[in-house]
């Protein structure tokens, strides 16, 4: 009979950095002069708000050896992430992508060089099972599962490995409909996730994608009825609805926001929100209150990470 680790960290997360090239002026990506480089990836950008927030979190990846890999890897490092399971591949090159910029509060043009990179590489035998179980919670999204073939199993092996250990997991389906083959797979597959996820938290307008559903109550019950136990479905501007096996159901206002620079990154804030106060044991209209924070401060930066708060931050906030 193996045994379960003892608990070493807060969050693991597995998923692919790449390196964000954000263009210098409004308009079509191609007449761009000059771009402001950042960090991208839905896994790293909840990975940064969670160790900003006072979290003692993982990464798990694979990244080139490249200048835009060395980046990557110096900046997550300083975020405090332990990056000890993220492999330096000399034969691998790193991703990235660039990105538009939006005066309008629509979503800004983005652009992915991602085929065939070193993250793209990872399979379950990239899963070390004992430093997984010893987290105390998994945080998965549906973009390491659709980058390749082989990271679909990977993902689907983080969560059996966390279901044994009986570590919580959250999920969110960030959907990436042009990493799948078919809209008929990613909703298969993204499903098939979500069932084995503790949280899901799926967006207004992939939940209807996903559940053929057009209420938030209704998404949340297909959710709910293929076991989860918390369900919070993000309604943009209008907050979100909750609905949990504890706490019952609800809806939680959405914070003001004076102008929308860029929506991306918005989600992943939300979901360090509301994954960091579960994690403290605080209420769930607490947890989705926090997120819905943390999502309204992150459509009104430029990059996907500038938004996210300190732990200062937060409690100055009282949230």
């Amino acid at each position: 009979m193996s045994t379960i680790p003892a608990v070493a960290f807060d969050v693991a997360l597995f998923g692919e950095a790449m390196l964000l090239l954000v263009a210098d002026r409004p308009g079509p990506i191609e007449n761009a002069t000059a771009f402001h480089k950042r960090t991208a990836g839905a896994e790293t950008n909840v990975a940064i708000g969670l160790a900003r927030l006072g979290l003692k979190v993982g990464w798990a990846s694979r990244l080139g050896t490249d200048s835009m890999g060395r980046a990557l890897l110096a900046a997550m490092q300083g975020e405090g992430i332990d990056c000890s399971h993220v492999i330096c591949d000399a034969s691998q090159r790193t991703g990235f992508q660039f990105k538009g910029r939006v005066t309008d509060g629509s979503d800004p043009p983005v652009e992915y060089h991602r085929k065939g990179s070193a993250a793209s590489r990872m399979g379950p035998a990239d899963v070390d099972e004992a430093w997984l179980a010893s987290a105390r919670h998994l945080h998965a999204t549906g973009v390491f599962a659709a980058i390749s073939d082989t990271s679909l199993p990977a993902a689907l092996r983080t969560m059996e490995v966390m279901r044994a250990a009986g570590r919580t997991i959250s999920f969110d389906p960030n959907l990436r409909p042009t990493l799948w083959s078919s809209p008929e797979a990613m909703r298969h597959w993204i499903n098939e996730l979500a069932a084995r996820a503790d949280w899901v938290l799926p967006g207004m307008e992939e939940g209807v994608f996903l559940t053929a559903q057009d209420t938030p109550e209704g998404v949340a019950r297909f959710y709910r009825e293929r076991g989860a136990k918390l369900v919070v479905v993000k309604l943009g501007a209008e907050g979100a609805y909750y609905d949990s096996d504890v706490e019952g159901t609800g809806r939680v206002a959405g914070f003001p926001v004076e102008e929308i620079v860029d929506t991306v990154g918005a989600g992943d804030g939300f979901a360090a929100g509301v994954v960091s106060a579960l994690l403290e044991g605080r209420s769930v209209p607490d947890a989705v209150r926090r997120g819905a924070w943390i999502g309204a401060r992150a459509v009104q930066v430029l990059g996907d990470t500038e938004g996210l708060p300190t732990r200062a931050q937060l409690e100055e906030a009282r949230l």
